[in-house]
């Protein structure tokens, strides 16, 4: 038996009450700013992986899988770094690189080479490489072979956690929409864990082989699309269908 209090008809988001309406507002004006900054962050680190600007498939390949052919001290060198060093000095830096990082050389020339290009941020900035020591040095010099599994592992259950704390209430805000059919609002909360899902995956799939470097843009896009529809709907419903006046009814009736 279907049972719905007649005093339930602003459960929507254009009658919903005004308090309510700020919070939830706020909600998504800050994690729209959030997920704009989480883009340019991508843009800014996996997107120059390939020493291009744009995230491309080869960033992917690159970020997660690695550049087998060569170091990661050589492809930042020939890539986002390239105009660090004059062309000489990069030449000699990945040459010895390849040759294995003798450490015979580094107190002799290197260590030398590596404080007139590199030191002025590699010493001074803790979250990247300290190239004053020949440890890390060496570290880079290696090749690259992209992600490491213990890197994956915090980064994966710390996207897993927190991306889905954003779903749970952007998709709750949401299904308070209403003219939405039923079947395309359960898609549009259900997709984002999904594709969210796809996307982590991808990145150990890529890490065993570039081909699926494929899947990580596909679960980017798919989340991202499902996420704006959701957000652009629910502030539409808001600001712009509050204003003709009408009761909508209670959102969820068709559910109960």
């Amino acid at each position: 038996m279907k049972f719905t209090p007649s005093n339930m008809s602003w459960l929507n988001l254009p009658n919903m009450p005004t308090p309510i309406k700020a919070l939830f507002t706020g909600y998504l004006l800050a994690i729209g700013v959030a997920l704009l900054m989480a883009g340019l962050q991508i843009m800014l680190t996996h997107g120059m992986a390939d020493g291009k600007a744009g995230l491309s498939v080869d960033d992917i390949v690159y970020s997660y899988y690695g550049d087998r052919s060569g170091s990661k001290l050589a492809s930042k060198l020939n890539g986002s770094m390239k105009d660090k060093a004059p062309l000489a000095v990069r030449q000699e830096m990945t040459k010895w690189a390849q040759e294995g990082a003798p450490e015979s050389e580094w107190d002799s020339h290197f260590k030398e080479l590596f404080a007139q290009n590199c030191t002025a941020c590699h010493g001074q900035i803790p979250s990247i490489p300290n190239f004053t020591e020949y440890e890390e040095v060496k570290k880079v010099s290696a090749t690259n072979k992209g992600a490491t599994i213990s890197g994956l592992t915090r980064v994966s259950h710390i996207h897993l956690f927190g991306i889905s704390f954003i779903f749970i209430f952007l998709g709750g805000i949401f299904s308070f929409a209403v003219g939405v059919p039923k079947k395309i609002k359960v898609l549009a909360i259900a997709f984002p864990f999904g594709f969210l899902i796809l996307d982590i995956l991808s990145w150990w799939l890529t890490k065993l082989s570039p081909s699926f470097a494929y899947l990580t843009i596909i679960g980017g896009i798919g989340y991202s699309l499902a996420a704006a529809f959701m957000w652009v709907t629910s502030m539409y419903q808001m600001f712009i269908m509050s204003r003709r006046g009408k009761i909508y009814g209670n959102a969820w009736e068709q559910d109960l």
